[in-house]
C-alpha cells in the first residue's frame, strides 16, 4: 500500500519557518511595523545607538568605497543597509529570509532595494557583490558553514561576520577544565560552562564564532588574508533606546565602568572579548584598506599561498 503521510518537518526546515514567521509574529500589523521603524529613527544618540555603532565601526574603513555594492544578511528590517547608504554607499541590497518587514522599510525611505534571501542558498551569481555584511545573524542558522560559503561563493571581495565570540580557545584555563572533567564524566563540564549549548526561542543554537575557525576556512579556501577585531558592545538592556548616551546618566557611566574594565581584561587576554568582526577578504585589500583596518583595531592575518596548487 502506498504511504499517504506527509513527510515530518526537518529541524532544518522548521528552523527557516520559524525564523521567517519571527518578526511577522512579533510585528503583524503595518501600523506596528511603521511604528519599530519610527523608533529606530528616533533613537539616535541613545545607549542603544551608541552600543549599535561599535558594530558599524568596525565596517567603517571599507565605507570608502562609495561605488561598491553591498548585499546584508539576516537584515531583518534594513537597519544594516540603512547604515550603509547613510555613509554614502550607493548600491545596497538588504536581505533577510522574510521581506515583508523591508517592503516597508523600503516604503518609508529606510532602504533603496531588497530582496527575500535564504542565506545557506543565495540567489545571485558567483562572484557578483563586492561586500557582504552578516551582523548578528551568522548564529541564527541552522546551517552556518552552508551560509559562510554561499556568502564567500557570491562576495566578489570580502565578507564581513559580526558574531559573539566562542570563550573557549582564549580560556586555556576553561579549555583545562574541560579536559579534565571530561576524564572523569562525560557532561561533567556543563555543571560549570552553563551555555555550552544555547538556545533561542525562535529555535537556533546559538553558534558562536572564533578567529581559528576562520583562519582555517580562508586557508582552505587558499584566500590571501582575514582581519579580526575583538570589541566588548554586549551591555544593551530594555529602554536603552530612550536613554541618552551621555555621562549625565547614571546607567550610562554604569556601562562606560563595565566596558571600560572588560576591554582592559581583554586587551591583556586575561578574558576573551565578548564579540568579533571578522573580514575575510577575497582579494588582498590595497595597503591604504590594510593601514585604516589596523587603525580601527584589526589584526590582519595573512594566509600563506597552498603551495600546491596554481
Amino acid at each position: 500500500m502506498e504511504n499517504t503521510s506527509k513527510n515530518p518537518e526537518s529541524p532544518q526546515e522548521d528552523s527557516y519557518n520559524r525564523h521567517s514567521n519571527w518578526y511577522t509574529n512579533l510585528f503583524p500589523e503595518k501600523e506596528q511595523k511603521l511604528a519599530l521603524l519610527n523608533g529606530i529613527k528616533a533613537y539616535k544618540g541613545s545607549i542603544n545607538h551608541w552600543l549599535q555603532n561599535h558594530f558599524f565601526d568596525c565596517v567603517k574603513p571599507i565605507t570608502k568605497y562609495k561605488d561598491a555594492t553591498w548585499l546584508t544578511i539576516g537584515d531583518a528590517y534594513g537597519h544594516d543597509a540603512n547604515y550603509l547608504l547613510e555613509r554614502g554607499v550607493q548600491n545596497v541590497i538588504a536581505s533577510d529570509i522574510n521581506n515583508e518587514f523591508l517592503a516597508v522599510s523600503k516604503e518609508v525611505g529606510i532602504i533603496e532595494k531588497y530582496s527575500a534571501e535564504n542565506a545557506e542558498e543565495l540567489s545571485f551569481e558567483n562572484n557578483s557583490i563586492d561586500y557582504i555584511l552578516c551582523k548578528e545573524s551568522y548564529h541564527h542558522f541552522p546551517r552556518p558553514y552552508a551560509a559562510l560559503y554561499e556568502m564567500i561563493r557570491v562576495a566578489k571581495k570580502a565578507i564581513v561576520i559580526i558574531e559573539p565570540q566562542d570563550p573557549i580557545l582564549k580560556m586555556p584555563c576553561l579549555l583545562l577544565i574541560n579536559n579534565i572533567l571530561e576524564k572523569i564524566k562525560y557532561g561533567l563540564i556543563n555543571k560549570i560552562w552553563k551555555n555550552r549549548f544555547s538556545y533561542e526561542p525562535v529555535g537556533n543554537f546559538v553558534y558562536k564564532v572564533s578567529e581559528r575557525e576562520m583562519e582555517k576556512f580562508a586557508a582552505g579556501l587558499n584566500l590571501p588574508m582575514v582581519a579580526i577585531k575583538s570589541f566588548n558592545p554586549n551591555y544593551w538592556f530594555s529602554g536603552s533606546e530612550k536613554i541618552p548616551a551621555d555621562k549625565s546618566e547614571k546607567r550610562f557611566r554604569k556601562i562606560l565602568l563595565k566596558k571600560g574594565l572588560r576591554d582592559f581584561l581583554s586587551k591583556w587576554g586575561i578574558v576573551p572579548s565578548q564579540t568579533l568582526s571578522i573580514i575575510i577578504f577575497k582579494i588582498e585589500p590595497e595597503s591604504e584598506l590594510q593601514k585604516s583596518l589596523k587603525t580601527e583595531g584589526y589584526k590582519l592575518i595573512s594566509i600563506p599561498k597552498n603551495p600546491y596548487l596554481h
